[in-house]
């Protein structure tokens, strides 16, 4: 039965079904003149043609049902006439016309700020949004598969305005202190800037600036603050501050969301669609099992929505996700789950670095916080219910400079702290946080050094295949490669990581501290710090442990997780989601000139042949343990031949 049908009767066949227990999804509309469009201009994939539904789905949240009760101030939120807490989530479902065609396996990816990245991930696509609107499929990887995604939105707040999105409930004429940090990266002055939540009153709002996170707040003279609405808000900046520092703005904020629900929108939505089994009664997509993806802030999201106990299903209790992959979350998780939440900040070295988005359990094993005495890891609820699902986590070597990623496999004190059974790990070596496909090394004004190009795509599509026959037939997958502490681990203290001797390497130590913020107090307050382990290096300041692709293996140049900042923007402290790439010298003349202690390039390859099949060995080793599919090894090779491996859109 064509959805277009039965998107018609789907209200009625919600209530049909809703007996006994009422139905957490209550209405799922489409939007727009048809339920259904053909997606891709009706382009053929090896699973056929695509459909593509937007629709708005309500959820009715039950606020005395444990599965809900931890959700912040839900007790508090404005009630339908049945008692119950709604909300609705912008939703888009692309599925097989022929449903006999697909996998089976839905693949909901929850939007990072409102937006879909799996298509610039996996289907090497030019840019976000193109893939769940329909219009952009790449090279059509996930399509080719048969798989039916979805994306959920979850997020509550403004970041996600212009894209998919959650309309919470809003508790009115709640007021409470919040806190705005606004780095503008640039220096002019007046700076606009708009706050998360209204303010209820100018009364009392105090305004400071920092050069750094650790320094004192300061109240210079030519710092003023100037109330444009309700919700934006002029600073006039002083002298002596470049365009890396940090604005800080407390005050008395209104009408809070209740953004904890989206965590709820994510697994009712989804509950709901898998739920069909594509049978004619109510049109939902064929489907028997489901991952849950995010990319970055929606990949921390995915931790969250694991620590918070909602792979849950409300109704009959059995896991809403099979299987999991966030990629480069780092040991962070988000701001979401808290009144006058901010689930688009984004904790960093040098920003945002007191928002409680990266705070203990930093693990999926259950450990100890020794500042606090609290045990916690993020699998604790899920082992509690039998709802823990299969999970691969996949991170960039940013991720340990900027999201202190160590922490996912160690305990507090930098003790080994295994992975569990139901948990792989693995750090993509010589990565940057996210670079787009086909890039090439660039430029950005507040970073030092040129930015690090390597796209993710190819080991993340490995990972999903070997995550999906885990999942679907209980093959183990490629064993981790994420770093352990120690020499043999792997994971070392910042100190001396990188040889000295390379003095195109301007390493200082600066990375993202992990520390344990007070936020009972406002601002918040550091009150202790755990230690941050980094990948060991080999004499070239390559990453020595990891996956390390052909672009590592065989290397042409440095490639580094990390990127200072340029002068005039808070200059030394990290850049935020950058990594950075050093080219080798062409020649030993050449290299003997600069003071470059890495061999040259033609030190280390007889020929261009020679090169070639160095990449090639790499890459079908890589074939061999699982971790490169067969069809981006034959890429790379042909990257290398032409000389474009670094530029390698898959």
């Amino acid at each position: 039965m064509r959805f277009a049908t039965a998107a018609a009767l789907l209200a009625t066949a919600l209530l049909l079904h809703a007996a006994p227990a009422r139905p957490e999804v209550t209405a799922f509309e489409p939007l727009g003149p048809a339920a259904v469009a053909v997606a891709f201009d009706g382009r053929e994939f090896a699973a056929g043609r695509y459909e593509r539904i937007a629709a708005r789905a309500t959820i009715a949240l039950d606020p005395a049902n444990p599965r809900n009760a931890g959700i912040a101030d839900i007790a508090l939120a404005p009630r339908n006439a049945d008692g119950r807490v709604e909300a609705s989530a912008d939703v888009v479902v692309l599925r097989p016309a022929d449903p006999a065609r697909g996998n089976r396996t839905l693949l909901v990816e929850a939007p990072n700020r409102g937006r879909e990245l799996i298509g610039q991930l996996m289907h090497a696509s030019p840019g976000a949004n193109g893939l769940a609107q329909g219009t952009e499929a790449g090279d059509g990887f996930l399509l080719d598969r048969g798989y039916t995604l979805a994306w959920v939105g979850w997020q509550a707040d403004r970041t996600a305005e212009g894209g998919l999105r959650l309309r919470a409930p809003v508790l009115p004429n709640v007021t409470g202190l919040s806190r705005e940090e606004f780095l503008f990266e640039h220096d002019r002055s007046p700076a606009e800037a708009r706050l998360t939540y209204p303010a209820a009153t100018e009364e009392g709002a105090t305004l400071s600036v920092r050069a750094r996170p650790g320094d004192e707040r300061q109240h210079p003279e030519g710092l003023r603050l100037r109330f444009l609405g309700p919700d934006r808000v002029e600073i006039t900046r002083p002298p002596g501050f470049d365009a890396g520092a940090l604005y800080e703005l407390i005050y008395t904020a209104r009408d809070p969301v209740v953004a904890g629900v989206g965590f709820a929108a994510v697994r009712d939505v989804a509950a709901f669609l898998r739920g069909g089994g594509g049978g004619a009664a109510d049109g939902r997509p064929a489907v028997d099992r489901a991952i849950l993806h995010g990319v970055s802030q929606s990949g921390r999201l995915v931790r969250d929505f694991l620590h918070g106990g909602f792979n849950e299903d409300e109704r009959n209790r059995r896991p809403v996700f099979d299987a999991m992959l966030p990629h480069i979350p780092g040991a962070r998780r988000t701001f979401t789950d808290a009144r006058f939440a901010q689930p688009g900040r984004n904790p960093t070295a040098h920003g945002d670095r007191l928002y409680p988005a990266n705070q203990f359990p930093f693990a999926y094993e259950e450990s100890e916080d020794h500042l606090t005495g609290r045990r916690d890891g993020l699998l604790k609820r899920c082992r509690a219910t039998n709802t823990c699902p299969k999970i691969i986590q996949a991170d960039s070597e940013y991720e340990f400079y900027g999201a202190h990623a160590s922490l996912t496999a160690t305990d507090t004190r930098g003790g080994p702290l295994p992975l569990p059974a139901e948990v792989r790990a693995y750090l993509i070596s010589g990565h940057p946080h996210f670079a787009p496909a086909g890039g090439a090394p660039g430029r950005r004004p507040e970073c030092a050094m040129p930015t690090n190009p390597l796209h993710a795509g190819a080991p993340l599509r490995a990972l999903l295949v070997a995550l999906e026959d885990w999942m679907r037939n209980g093959t183990a997958p490629p064993d981790s490669r994420f770093p352990a502490p120690g020499d043999a681990g792997g994971l070392l203290p910042p100190e001396g990581l990188y040889p000295a001797a390379i003095p195109a390497v301007p390493w200082r130590g600066a990375h993202a501290a992990a520390e344990l913020v007070d936020d009972s107090v406002m601002p918040p307050a550091v009150r202790g710090a755990y230690p941050v382990l980094l990948p060991r290096v080999d004499a070239d300041g390559n990453a020595a442990v990891g996956l390390r692709l052909p672009v590592l293996a065989a290397p042409r140049a440095t490639y580094l997780g990390w990127n200072p900042r340029a002068e005039g923007f808070a200059p030394g402290a990290p850049c935020t989601n950058t990594g950075a790439v050093l080219p080798f010298a062409a020649t030993r003349a050449e290299r003997l000139a600069a003071g470059d202690p890495r061999a040259s390039l033609e030190e280390r390859y007889a020929s261009p042949a020679d090169y070639v099949e160095e990449v090639r060995a790499a890459a079908e080793a890589l074939v061999r343990d699982r971790l490169l599919l067969p069809a981006d090894a034959a890429a790379m090779a042909e990257a290398a031949a032409a000389g474009e491996l670094a530029r390698l859109g898959r």
